[in-house]
């Protein structure tokens, strides 16, 4: 008698399944990045002369925060200011959806929102304190800040703890000097926002536990060395 030989499970295969797979994967970070896309289009159809006014509106500045602070807080991070649409695309594959994999989206969104949130009302208050000791004009209540930055130094931060020991520190000592060296040279409150976002990031270590293994970079390159086919 002859077994049958049972077929394995049918595997979606090809470009556009992978493809699909993977935005699925981190579905918060991809919506993020349509909202993203419909915005910058919209940008390019204000008028020049307005698209200042129109941002400032959207603004976490201080005039703003003061008025409609969560208002402002969400919607802030849904314009760029600067930047190219697909420059963003590259960084959020290289650090948001690693990090929504590794923590899912729910964890993924506590911590980028701690570090916007937080990085915005501890630059803003750096700025605060610099206009009332006459280090900032008073005009600079209505300073233009909007984007994605910070969230983005949180995702780089936290992604630390997905590397595994000794590589984890020199790239979290990496994330640091980018962010600290742009504060000693530059000195704005966005400076300080994008190092306290780091910082924030790092300290969102509680939501990383029991994530499962670490990535270590060096068996990484052994099983990719392995999974080459062999030449006979």
């Amino acid at each position: 008698m002859v077994a049958k030989h049972e077929e394995p499970p049918h595997q979606p295969h090809g470009f556009l399944p992978a493809v699909w797979t993977y935005v699925r994967s981190a579905p918060g970070t991809f919506l993020w990045l349509l909202a993203l896309l419909f915005t910058t289009i919209a940008m390019h159809h204000i008028n020049p002369r307005f698209t200042d006014e129109f941002l400032r509106r959207r603004s976490t500045n201080l005039h703003q925060l003061a008025r409609d602070p969560i208002r402002v807080l969400a919607v802030s991070t849904l314009w760029l200011d600067g930047g190219s649409w697909l420059g963003y695309v590259v960084l959020y594959n290289l650090f948001h959806v690693p990090v929504e994999r590794w923590l899912g989206t729910l964890r993924w969104f506590l911590v980028i929102a701690a570090a916007h949130v937080g990085a915005t009302y501890l630059s803003e208050g750096v700025l605060y304190w610099a206009i009332h000791h006459g280090r900032a004009p008073a005009s600079a209540v209505n300073t233009l800040d909007v984007g994605v930055s910070y969230a983005l130094a949180g995702a780089q931060a936290v992604l630390a703890y997905r590397i595994a020991t000794p590589w984890r520190y020199p790239y979290a000592a990496v994330v640091v000097l980018w962010y600290g060296s742009a504060l000693i040279s530059g000195r704005t409150f966005t400076d300080v926002g994008h190092l306290s976002a780091a910082l924030i990031g790092f300290a969102g270590y509680p939501l990383t536990r029991n994530r499962g293994p670490a990535w270590n970079p060096v068996s990484w390159l052994r099983s990719l060395r392995h999974r080459r086919p062999q030449r006979h």
